[in-house]
């Protein structure tokens, strides 16, 4: 039987629309943005099993990277989209801020990189995006002087709705699971379960596809819909079973996206359900 949800006041700030078309530019830049803050992390903690070290997390601000290691020291870099600062805070006291506001990939890259020298924060990382299309340096990316602020800002609202139903999502299992992660290199919030055992081997694929995908997953999340024509809730099995494309799923827009190799359920049906909470979570009616 399932388990009554706790019901939240539903409104638009809770869950805002965030139309694909209207914040690209400013979508294009955040996604640089954070790839540079999380290859940061990347080059300075320790490897975790399924890159479970280089995600940032959401916040009651905006998203972190929560403390990275730093010598004898640690630091913490955190996007806060309510002042629309990035804040870097060394565990000695210094802090140095950056504002978000509209700038280049490429002008952003040069100041953060700057402001960590100032702070005696050195990290190699590999300047160059990764999980895009035709990857542009980020030194060199001059596209978008862009930031759209009500846009970021309803992005983090966004996230900090999906955050709480996944983080329910993740109780109800006592097995292997990830915490509820936002993966800079695919801009993502997910959160994944695992049954132990191995996957085949993927001798064709890179080194972190591999290791991402050692064992077999079930994985959820939410993206802004890069590739689709609009923001989206994803499921998916990995390997995927005979069969799975033809089964049904709740709710009744959910749908099989082949190319994908997803079940995609549209942000929209959800935010405008209502029970958002509920219609993410497939519960029946009489427990609404």
């Amino acid at each position: 039987m399932a388990t009554p949800l706790a019901t939240s006041h539903v409104s638009a700030e809770t869950w805002p629309a965030l139309s694909l078309e209207e914040w690209k530019p400013t979508y294009h830049n955040l996604h640089m943005w954070t790839q540079i803050v999380g290859k940061v992390r990347l080059a300075l903690t320790p490897r975790v099993n399924h890159w479970w070290n280089v995600p940032l997390y959401v916040t009651a601000r905006g998203l972190t990277t929560s403390p990275i290691p730093c010598r004898e020291d640690v630091f913490e870099v955190q996007f806060d989209f309510i002042n629309h600062q990035l804040l870097i805070d060394r565990g000695n006291g210094l802090r140095r801020t950056l504002a978000l506001e509209p700038r280049t990939v490429a002008d952003f890259y040069g100041e953060f990189m700057s402001v960590l020298q100032s702070l005696d924060i050195e990290a190699k990382i590999y300047a160059k995006p990764v999980e895009v299309p035709d990857p542009v340096p980020f030194a060199q990316d001059t596209f978008y002087r862009a930031y759209d602020a009500d846009a970021a800002h309803r992005f983090w609202r966004i996230l900090v709705a999906c955050d709480a139903v996944f983080k329910q999502f993740r109780a109800r299992f006592v097995g292997k699971s990830s915490p509820v992660h936002f993966f800079w290199g695919s801009f993502d919030l997910a959160v994944t379960r695992f049954c132990g055992r191995r996957a085949p081997e993927r001798p064709e694929a890179d080194s972190i596809t591999r290791e991402a995908y050692s064992h077999e997953v079930i994985s959820a999340g939410w993206w802004p819909g890069a590739g689709l024509d609009g923001p989206a809730f994803y499921s998916y099995i990995a390997p995927e079973p005979l069969g799975l494309a033809k089964q049904r799923v709740v709710p009744e827009s959910a749908f099989y996206h082949r190319d994908l190799k997803e079940f995609i359920l549209k942000y929209d049906d959800v935010r405008t359900a209502s029970a958002p909470e509920q219609a993410l979570f497939g519960v029946p009616a009489k427990y609404l």
